[in-house]
C-alpha cells in the first residue's frame, strides 16, 4: 500500500518546518506518509491545489498568503473556519474541499498544555486586528476568559471583530472589548500578539503599565526574541514564541486527517535543542 501524500502550500515556502513536524507525528504512529513543501505562484494557488487533487493527495496545510484564497476555495467550512474567515487546513474529499483553521486551537492548547497558562475567568490582552488575530478569537472565547481585549493601532478592524464575535462573547458570559494600542491602561493574564510586529526590530507602542503584572507574553511569532518578548521580561512576565502554537495546529491537523492525536511535548523539545 502506498504512503498517504499530504503537503503544504505557501510563497515562500522552504522555511517551513510542517514536513519535518508531520514525519515525527507519524514516526510515533509507525505510520508512513509523504509530505511535500509546495511552492505555489501567487497567481497559482487553485491550479496548485487541483494539481495536487488530481494526484491523489488527501490534504494540505496552507500557509501565507494563501489562507483566505483556500478559504474562498473550499465547498465546505468548518465553524472555527467560518470564524476565522481563513483556512489552513485542506481535506480533499470525493465531495470536494473541506476547510479548516487549526490556529487558534493550536494557540489554547499550547496555552493551557505547555505554559500552565489557565483562560478561564482570565483577562486576556490581544494585540492586533488582522488575520491572526481573528483566526484565534473563537477558541479564545471558547475557554470563556472574563474579559478579552482586542487592541490595534486603530479601532475600525478592532471594532469589526467585536461585532462579528458579540454573540459568541455573550454565550461565553465574556466582556468583549475594544482599545487603540497605545492606551491600554490595565494589566492582564495574558497578552497576545497577534501583529507582525515581530518580524522587525520596532517596538509596539504599548504602556509600560500593561507588562506590570505576574502573567504571560505570548508572541505567535517564533525562531527569536522579538521585541514584545524583551518588553514583557524586562518588566518580569513570563514569556512564550510561538513554537508551541505551530506544533499543535499541525497536530490538529494530524488529527484531522488521521484520527489519531500525536503527543506534542517531545516535538516542541526536538525543535528547542541547539
Amino acid at each position: 500500500m502506498n504512503p498517504e501524500k499530504y503537503a503544504v502550500i505557501g510563497h515562500p515556502i522552504e522555511h517551513s518546518k510542517s514536513p519535518t513536524i508531520h514525519q515525527a507525528f507519524a514516526h510515533q504512529f509507525n505510520k508512513a506518509i509523504i509530505y511535500e513543501k509546495i511552492l505555489a505562484p501567487l497567481d497559482g494557488f487553485t491550479a496548485t491545489v487541483q494539481r495536487l487533487q488530481a494526484e491523489g493527495f488527501v490534504g494540505a496545510n496552507v500557509t501565507v498568503p494563501f489562507k483566505f484564497e483556500a478559504f474562498a476555495l473550499c465547498q465546505g467550512l468548518t465553524e472555527r473556519a467560518q470564524a476565522a474567515g481563513a483556512v489552513n487546513t485542506l481535506c480533499f474529499l470525493p465531495t470536494g474541499l473541506l476547510g479548516d483553521n487549526t490556529d487558534g486551537c493550536g494557540l489554547v492548547n499550547d496555552l493551557l498544555k505547555h505554559q500552565q497558562a489557565p483562560l478561564a475567568g482570565k483577562k486576556i490582552l490581544l494585540l492586533g486586528a488582522g488575520g491572526a488575530a481573528q483566526g484565534v478569537m473563537l477558541p479564545l472565547l471558547e475557554q470563556q476568559p472574563l474579559l478579552l481585549t482586542i487592541a490595534n493601532r486603530s479601532l475600525d478592524k478592532a471594532q469589526g471583530m467585536v461585532a462579528k464575535f458579540a454573540a459568541e462573547a455573550a454565550r461565553c458570559q465574556t466582556r468583549l472589548e475594544v482599545q487603540v494600542m497605545s492606551a491600554v491602561a490595565q494589566s492582564y493574564d495574558v497578552i497576545i500578539n497577534a501583529t507582525s510586529a515581530g518580524l522587525t526590530d520596532r517596538p509596539l507602542d504599548i504602556p509600560a503599565a500593561v507588562f506590570q503584572s505576574t502573567g504571560l507574553a505570548y508572541d505567535m511569532m517564533y525562531g527569536r526574541e522579538t521585541p514584545f518578548m524583551q518588553q514583557a521580561r524586562a518588566a518580569g512576565m513570563l514569556v512564550a514564541d510561538g513554537l508551541g502554537m505551530l506544533i499543535e495546529q499541525a497536530a490538529e491537523a494530524f488529527y484531522l486527517w488521521h484520527g489519531l492525536r500525536p503527543d506534542t511535548a517531545p516535538v516542541i523539545q526536538s525543535f528547542r535543542l541547539p
